[in-house]
């Protein structure tokens, strides 16, 4: 599934998970809105979610995974594979035109209505039109974080402006949720 039109992108590095979207909205060839939140907590702040794709689905998506969680206790794996699931076998949900990133404090999960459930090997991982660009740099700046001082937050923030510079469906406007996790010495 080919999703234009938005750039979600999650890092986890050094004690922290961000996640986040760009905020243009493009209907065709044309920008209709520059300021969208497509990242956004669900489960009590617990989890965030961001998504690529139309946006009454995403938000569809978005209300189902907030069930599954209330119905598995907040397990984030085990809701997104059953959302995954439903997703592919359900007659109406089979035709949502969306994907999600979802995290939480342990884990960073890419949920797709093809029954995906995909946890990255690297702690990065990103969606949507601009995602192969802000994926390869937020690997790119993992690489020489310490050496030159960046967190998680300043990681996503450079890698998003690189997407928005080279998707034409990316813009600079993030939207950008982050959650603390404790780091294994």
């Amino acid at each position: 599934m080919t999703i234009r039109g938005t750039t979600i992108l999650a890092v986890r590095y050094n004690g922290k998970v961000v996640v986040a979207g760009d905020g243009q909205v493009s209907l065709n060839n044309s920008v209709i809105k520059h300021h969208a939140r497509k990242v956004r907590r669900i489960y009590n702040g617990r989890i965030i979610v961001g998504f690529a794709g139309a946006t009454a689905d995403a938000l569809n998506l978005s209300e189902r995974l907030e069930g599954k969680l209330e119905q598995y206790n907040g397990n984030l794996t085990r809701a997104a594979v059953e959302l995954a699931r439903d997703w592919r076998t359900d007659k109406y949900l089979r035709r949502l035109e969306a994907m999600m990133i979802a995290v939480d404090a342990s884990q960073m999960l890419l949920v797709s209505g093809n029954g995906d459930v995909i946890e990255p090997d690297e702690g990065v991982i990103a969606i949507g039109s601009g995602g192969v660009a802000a994926h390869a740099a937020a690997v790119a700046l993992l690489k020489h974080a310490d050496a030159v001082g960046l967190n998680a937050v300043k990681i996503v923030e450079e890698a998003m402006r690189i997407a928005a510079a080279v998707c034409v469906y990316t813009n600079e406007s993030i939207t950008l949720e982050e959650l603390e996790y404790p780091v294994d010495r």
